[in-house]
């Protein structure tokens, strides 16, 4: 049985207490050794996103950097090392409350999000209402992309879906921005510079006295007593309305549709899941209803044996289970337990995926296991259980919506839902659910002409920029080339530069398919280009190995 996600790792303390465990360099060194043989003994299998020697080689640094460290600083390098293998599962609790961590950093009374056209802030506590609704610039003076990359090593981001659900906030803590060296000196405020109403300012945050009062539910401040939402309470959109509940559902009937916000894969206190999902059915079946919308957007994960009634519900409705009439909403909180039900509604079902991407892997490590370390009494958690729901060559950092939708934060203020209006007025006149088959059709019938232009519109559409056209191409490039087929394979791979001029893979792989056509000087140009793009990257580590074994070659 899954365990429970395990989201709340990443969320941070709002308390003031300072994070204290007092211990001499040789006992954290002594606890560093003990999780770097404790991964390497009973771990190993993690190494999928970092080798073992690099992590090993990040652990020798930070064991040498730890007598000259302070301890805020040793414990996010800790976070760090973690943070290596990318599976959100597999974390260090930097939380006070949460898995009985002795240690709490501080957090600023505000939280952010992410929306279409820049963050915002989205929720703050009464006493900086200056700050509600405004667009952030900087933090501590740098600039808010920037900060964002500094704070990036220290998450155990699963892709940029997770990082922007689960990370963002990561700015509010003093500690984690001096360490990552945004701040200079360890601060106990965190000042951003904000922007609204054509006016640009700054606003210094203290922490909050009560760690207990943040009333923060699914990636959102509620308004409630001292806290502030930007949005407009006077209404509510469905996908905030019932939060007390993990479940509810609605019947649309202008557009003779049913809504089910599912926000957790567990049962809900007053209504097991199954037989929620039996009352939901049973109402599509008795009334006009020509389209499911299922809204897992903010859904955590949970227990993913719960997911049977679910799925076997949309199988068996002759109404639903069809093109066009099914639609799930994903997005930046979809994971774990629920990564599992998009894969397996992906599978056996007609869903059309609309909103974000999901913020887990299609495949992943997923359940873990406690692992305190010996001298600090830090918990951390390392994943132990592979789920597998799809072949290997459909693995990918996440499940693309099928049509890609995100919100603004004016439409969050004014309470529009730009997702569920696309769910609602969506119309397959004029939209392919599958580009590659549409292209790989072109292709097959020789209509060369009609393939490029089409291959143009639709990565220049935003309703697919989410699909991973890139490596699709060159997926079908390499699968030409593995058929001998060189030439068509060619052709792919030029043409996946031209739509990705600034990819340094695409001009690699384009030339190595020179290179096996006995095309060296073309080769030659083409993975120096990719060197150019990619100067200290893997691709270009790549391209000049195959350099110098082209030179040897020549010899």
């Amino acid at each position: 049985m899954k365990i429970y996600s395990l989201l709340l790792l990443l969320v941070f303390s709002l308390g003031c207490a300072k994070a204290q465990v007092d211990l001499t360099s040789d006992k954290w060194q002594q606890d560093l050794r003990f999780l770097q043989e404790t991964v390497h003994e009973d771990y190993s299998f993690l190494f999928k996103k970092v080798t073992a020697d690099a992590f090993d080689k990040e652990v020798e640094q930070l064991h040498n950097e730890i007598p000259n460290l302070a301890e805020h600083e040793i414990i996010v390098g800790f976070a760090r090392i973690i943070a290596l293998f990318k599976y959100g599962h597999t974390a260090m609790g930097l939380s006070g409350w949460y898995d009985r961590a002795p240690i709490r950093f501080h957090q600023a009374p505000f939280n952010l999000y992410q929306y279409r056209d820049g963050i915002y802030v989205q929720g703050v506590h009464q006493d900086y209402s200056k700050a509600l609704g405004a667009k952030v610039l900087r933090v501590e003076g740098m600039e808010v992309e920037l900060a964002l990359k500094a704070i990036r090593p220290v998450v155990p981001a699963e892709n940029d879906q997770f990082f922007k659900a689960f990370g963002i906030n990561y700015l509010g803590t003093p500690e984690i921005l001096h360490a990552q060296g945004i701040t200079k000196s360890l601060n106990r405020t965190v000042s951003l510079t904000l922007e609204a109403n054509g006016q640009t300012f700054d606003v210094t945050f203290q922490p909050i006295a009560n760690p207990d009062g943040f009333p923060g539910q699914y990636s959102h401040i509620q308004q409630k007593g001292e806290w502030l939402d930007a949005r407009d309470n006077s209404q509510t959109p469905h996908y905030l309305k019932n939060l007390e509940r993990i479940y509810y559902y609605e019947y649309l009937p202008q557009q003779k549709a049913v809504y089910v916000r599912h926000s957790q894969i567990q049962d809900d206190p007053e209504e097991a899941i199954p037989a929620f999902y039996e009352r939901v059915f049973e109402f599509i079946e008795q009334n006009d209803v020509e389209r499911l919308i299922l809204d897992v957007r903010l859904n955590g994960g949970g227990n993913n044996y719960k997911n049977k009634p679910i799925v076997t519900g949309v199988i068996r409705s002759s109404k639903i289970n069809q093109p066009g009439n099914f639609f799930v909403i994903t997005g930046r909180r979809t994971f774990s337990a629920c990564q599992n039900l998009v894969n397996e509604l992906s599978n056996y079902t007609e869903a059309i995926f609309v909103g974000e991407p999901t913020a887990e892997n299609i495949n992943f490590y997923g359940d873990n296991r406690r692992v305190t370390l010996p001298n600090s009494g830090i918990p951390v958690r390392l994943s132990f259980a592979w789920w597998q729901d799809k072949p290997q060559w459909e693995n990918g950092p996440w499940t693309p919506p099928h049509l890609a939708v995100e919100m603004s934060f004016e439409e969050y203020k004014n309470n529009r839902d730009p997702v569920l209006e696309a769910a609602l007025e969506f119309n397959d006149s004029d939209f392919i659910i599958n580009p590659m088959a549409h292209l790989t059709q072109l292709f097959t019938e020789g209509k060369i002409e009609a393939l490029q232009s089409e291959a143009v519109r639709l990565v220049k559409d935003p309703r697919y920029r989410f699909f991973p056209f890139e490596s699709q191409f060159n997926q079908a490039g390499y699968n030409l080339l593995g058929n001998g087929q060189i030439q068509p394979a060619t052709f792919v791979f030029q043409l996946n530069t031209k739509l990705f001029p600034e990819s340094a893979n695409a001009w690699d792989s384009l030339a190595e398919v020179h290179w096996k056509a006995g095309q060296k000087d073309k080769a030659i140009t083409y993975y120096r280009k990719a060197i150019e793009l990619d100067p200290e990257g893997s691709v270009g580590d790549n391209a000049r190995e195959m350099l110098k074994k082209m030179k040897e070659e020549g010899r």
